[in-house]
């Protein structure tokens, strides 16, 4: 009976060559030089004439292909950025406008900082007992910095979700979200910039951000809030010297 060894196959059924390989010059192959290598689809073993010509296989290659972005496209590999479903009439001729009445940067809201924390005629009082409060909270369980996240933000006495977010901002350099007060609040519903009329500053934030490009959200505080102080104020609103007036909806009830 003859061996599988003696048909040129091994007790696995994988047929046996003998093929050279290339050594180093101090290698020496094991076990006599023969290795079990099993064929290629194609080959012929040793002893054995080929009817079809051996195709080599051809290295696999990978174009890796770059696009550049486009206004309002991303990169390969990015999540694409979703056009909102709905956005005010005229707000970026608006925004351009409030810039313009914006741009000597002269209201109190360009003036006032912590430097004035000390200061008896700085109002409210009640700002300054938040303060010193929270100064010695972040020294305590902060080393004397101060948290990174909107949720940490938010335990610290008298810290509301629109500080909160302008923290984030400033100190962080994190864009977590617009920081909304009452002059961005009202602000927003007289130009009609929600889609619907919105009851409170943390309400008026998400319909703004619903719409609003995300690389606006960190400007627009200061920029309404200044506004606000100077010409869009609550009562008597000074609509005459407002470049929005012909494109406010709330300047044409009036």
């Amino acid at each position: 009976m003859c061996s599988p060894q003696e048909f040129g196959m091994n007790a696995g059924g994988m047929r046996m060559v003998t093929r050279s390989r290339v050594l180093g010059p101090r290698a020496r192959p094991r076990g006599g030089g023969e290795v079990a290598v099993p064929l290629r689809k194609g080959e012929a073993s040793a002893g054995e004439k080929s009817h079809h010509p051996v195709k080599r296989q051809r290295k696999a290659q990978s174009l890796n292909v770059a696009y550049e972005a486009s206004d309002g496209e991303n990169g390969e590999g990015t999540e694409p950025v979703k056009a909102p479903s709905w956005e005010p009439q005229d707000w970026r001729q608006q925004l351009a406008n409030i810039r313009t009445m914006r741009s000597g940067k002269d209201a109190p809201v360009d003036q006032l900082g912590v430097e004035h924390c000390y200061d008896p005629s700085a109002p409210p009082k009640t700002k300054v007992k938040y303060i010193k409060q929270t100064s010695a909270i972040l020294q305590q369980r902060y080393d004397g910095d101060i948290p990174a996240s909107v949720a940490e933000l938010l335990t610290l006495p008298g810290v509301g979700p629109k500080m909160a977010h302008l923290a984030m901002t400033v100190a962080w350099g994190t864009v977590s979200g617009i920081a909304v007060d009452t002059h961005v609040h009202r602000i927003a519903n007289r130009l009609k910039w929600t889609k619907k009329v919105t009851k409170s500053p943390e309400e008026t934030r998400i319909a703004l951000e619903e719409w609003l490009p995300r690389d606006l959200w960190s400007e627009i505080n200061g920029l309404l809030v200044g506004f606000g102080q100077q010409t869009c104020l609550p009562v008597r609103p000074r609509c005459q010297v407002c470049l929005n007036q012909a494109l406010c909806p709330a300047a044409q009830g009036l």
